[in-house]
């Protein structure tokens, strides 16, 4: 992977819907170029999907939360199936400290946040964040900065 590799990619972190067109433009190749450099990316499971940034909000769901769950590693083969399939759960991990797992979530209520909740704690005992704010929503990865330094962001 490239400079041009690595600007390509923090263009389409910036906006997954820049056409082929505008990111020749900005990293100056040709379209079939940058064409086959992405698809390159993504065979090399570098970029794994395009995504729209959506406002909860404005859907309705005006609760975020952060929920750790302490649960037996024993727990994790029934455990894992049961929250891929909550459509309200936005990310799941394993994490280490004294909760196995962190799980962030959206819901329209704290009703129907507390109703999830109570099916969770059937795996373990459950602490629940909910958030006020967010300074820093999700964003890409930054490219290092050694890149930054070389120009890379400033092609």
């Amino acid at each position: 992977m490239d400079k041009i590799d690595k600007k390509i990619i923090g263009l389409l972190q910036e906006n997954a819907r820049y056409s082929l067109k505008q990111l020749a433009e900005k990293v100056f190749l040709s379209s079939p170029a940058v064409a086959a450099r992405i698809e390159r990316l993504e065979k090399e499971n570098i970029i794994t999907g395009y995504h729209a940034s959506i406002n909860p909000i404005k859907l309705g769901y005006h609760i975020t939360a952060f929920i750790n769950l302490e649960m037996s590693p024993t727990k994790k083969d029934t455990f894992y199936p049961f929250v891929q399939q909550c459509p309200n759960v936005i990310e799941c991990n394993c994490v280490t400290g004294s909760y196995s797992m962190l799980i962030k979530v959206c819901f329209p209520s704290t009703m129907e946040l507390d109703s999830f909740i109570g099916h969770l704690q059937k795996f373990g005992t459950t602490k629940t964040q909910i958030v006020f704010s967010t300074s820093v929503p999700h964003r890409g990865i930054s490219i290092t900065a050694e890149d930054v330094e070389a120009g890379v962001s400033n092609l």
